[in-house]
């Protein structure tokens, strides 16, 4: 398969791309259907000091609390204000959408995160196991397009301390 030269794409890019389209063509239920007010899925996560490592790297955040790991001896308890290291504060914003598009509501064509607002309650300790909740709270019109809004929690599973809220909106075709 060849693609725009100007757009360099992998095979799976490009499959992706094509089954994105496919599923334009076919009618694919969009993400404001797919969703009613209240419903609610979580999914639980154990932060390792490998995924903060990946997350800390890939957005250049080299803060060293952060730092629950050291070369040649791999985990250590690391060292923050908060006692032993920590997760850097919005790394679990980014595994809502795991959450909210699961394989019992995969990605709906035409949908796109517009907005979040985060409040950070306490700091996460590196290794926590915490279960991230999103339930949807709101569906509105503005300027004519359509949007779900919803409320996200999280917290650990073994202690109950909620770390994390967070309410974000979705546009939908």
């Amino acid at each position: 398969m060849s693609t725009d030269q100007l757009r360099p794409m992998s095979p799976v890019q490009i499959a992706q791309t094509r089954d994105f389209i496919d599923g334009l063509e076919a009618g694919a239920a969009t993400y404001w259907d797919m969703v009613k007010i209240g419903d609610e899925l979580s999914r639980e996560l154990t932060i390792s000091a490998e995924l903060v490592i990946l997350y800390a790297d890939g957005v250049e955040d080299f803060n060293p609390w952060y730092e629950g790991w050291r070369m040649n001896s791999w985990k250590i308890p690391g060292q923050s204000p908060f006692g032993g290291a920590i997760v850097p504060p919005l790394l679990v914003s980014h595994f809502v959408l795991s959450v909210q598009f699961d394989h019992t509501r995969p990605f709906a064509i035409g949908s796109i995160h517009t907005n979040h607002d985060s409040e950070i309650l306490a700091p996460i300790p590196i290794g926590a196991t915490v279960r991230i909740t999103t339930r949807a709270t709101d569906k509105y019109v503005k300027r004519e397009r359509r949007y779900v809004r919803h409320s996200v929690t999280v917290e650990d599973v073994g202690n109950g301390t909620l770390y994390f809220r967070e309410t974000r909106d979705i546009l939908s075709l």
